[in-house]
């Protein structure tokens, strides 16, 4: 088990950026795959990004591929979610989740959620 905390969440205009970051404590998140999800209320969660062990392979969802990166720096133990060009959809509180395995689809059930951090766009 692995402890996630999750910041960089808040306000942003429309069209602006923002950087989140997952910090890993507890153990080592080196070796395990490692993604972001968002909600929005009375929705169910939904997958943002996805990378693996290594950073070498990356996942996005469609609604952000292209403005989103998903990145991570292994001495830090952390994952970071680097989101531009946002819009008023990309409202929503994001987590990160963590899967103690080397593949990177397997975040879609990890083993480890972190408590959110919120991201509001006003148009």
């Amino acid at each position: 088990q692995v402890q996630l905390a999750e910041s960089g969440g808040g306000l942003v205009q429309d069209g602006g950026s923002l950087k989140l970051s997952c910090v890993g404590s507890g153990r080592t998140i080196s070796g395990w795959a490692m993604g972001w999800f968002r909600q929005t209320p009375g929705q169910e969660r939904q997958f943002v990004a996805a990378i693996n062990w290594n950073g070498v392979s990356t996942r996005y969802a469609s609604s952000v591929q292209g403005r989103f990166a998903i990145s991570r720096d292994t001495n830090k133990n952390t994952v970071y979610l680097q989101m531009d060009s946002l819009n008023a959809e990309d409202t929503a509180v994001y987590y990160c989740a963590a899967a103690p395995t080397t593949a990177l689809l397997a975040v879609h059930q990890p083993s480890d959620w972190g408590q959110g951090t919120q991201v509001t766009v006003a148009s």
